[in-house]
């Protein structure tokens, strides 16, 4: 397994670096990095930075330049702020992570549940009912969602109830240094995690339910009832392991959805994480960040494919490397 993944890995390498270099290419072609010198008028210090920067170099030469600097861990000092890039990546990062972590698990298990109790009453009242849900979660855009889960659980329920303050917390992620695990950190995450979930419930539950129904209409499940096994054995042990591998492809393939509702959810929720820097970064044409944060957007969706293949490996032993 070890083998696997260290083969993995290393195959991962050249796809980061093709990642990097369009990206930082296609930063270089459309972002002037001496926009906001030359607000200065300071033709001398356009020159400076244009120098610093190798900018009169071929684009190559200016990617290597950046590479080395990477390795080092230097990723350049933001054009806005004047901050190191790695800070505010780092920073950034551990909230966004904190907020795809809770998201994918409490999607995961609500997708599983609810796929899995459709199967079983397929065709039913409930199943018709699921699927009507599951539909509207997919029709719904995740801003709109979020603006009216504020309206109605943050506002309208609060004066309901009479509380003194809102029920859930919506202005961001106060909790997102790891201050501590409390009830308040709990509750500015309840209303972002279900916006950003909301339609990926939706999808990996009928992917769940379509992989239930065929696993359970599978010869060696009718064997196994006909066997005498026991219901809720034969519904766990048996056919969900099997009926998870779709879903597992599903959500490696949805990280980088998952990131882009990242981006529109921490600008309702006011989340200082990656989604909110890139917006603010993309607003003012801070290069430095935009690479940076696209090459670690590219290398969290390639670790989250090295993911699915070991969970791959876990369900079904048929697919693990020897």
């Amino acid at each position: 397994m070890l083998t696997f993944v260290a083969r993995r890995a290393l195959a991962a390498v050249p796809v980061l670096l093709v990642a990097s270099f369009l990206s930082f290419w296609f930063v270089r072609v459309t972002v002037d990095p001496t926009a906001k010198v030359r607000q200065s008028r300071d033709p001398q210090a356009v020159a400076r930075l244009r120098e610093r920067l190798r900018l009169d170099e071929p684009v190559v030469v200016q990617y290597g330049v950046w590479v080395r600097d990477a390795l080092r861990g230097d990723l350049g000092t933001s054009e806005r702020t004047g901050e190191p890039v790695s800070r505010m990546l780092r920073r950034a990062l551990w909230t966004t992570t904190q907020l795809l972590l809770w998201g994918t698990a409490a999607a995961a298990l609500v997708a599983v549940a609810v796929g899995v109790y459709s199967a079983l009453r397929a065709g039913g009242v409930a199943d018709h009912l699921l699927t009507t849900l599951a539909f509207l979660g997919l029709a719904m855009p995740p801003f709109w969602f979020g603006l009216l889960a504020i309206q109605i659980l943050a506002v309208d329920l609060t004066r309901w109830l009479g509380l003194s303050e809102p029920l859930f917390g919506f202005v961001g992620l106060h909790s997102g240094d790891g201050s501590g695990f409390t009830l308040d950190y709990l509750r500015h995450l309840v209303l972002p995690v279900m916006t950003l979930t909301v339609g990926i419930v939706a999808e990996w539950s009928r992917f769940q339910r379509a992989s239930m129904v065929e696993v359970l209409a599978a010869p060696y499940i009718r064997t196994a009832r006909a066997k005498g096994v026991p219901r809720s054995r034969l519904v766990v042990r048996h056919a969900l392991r099997n009926a998870l591998l779709p879903l597992v492809t599903v959500m490696a393939l949805d990280v980088g959805l998952l990131f882009g509702g990242v981006i529109v959810t921490e600008q309702i929720f006011s989340i200082p994480g990656m989604g909110r820097l890139f917006v603010e970064s993309l607003r003012v044409g801070d290069a430095p960040v935009l690479v940076a944060w696209t090459v670690v957007t590219a290398a969290f969706v390639i670790a989250a494919n090295l993911v699915a293949d070991l969970a791959y490996g876990f369900l079904d032993p048929r697919v693990r490397p020897r």
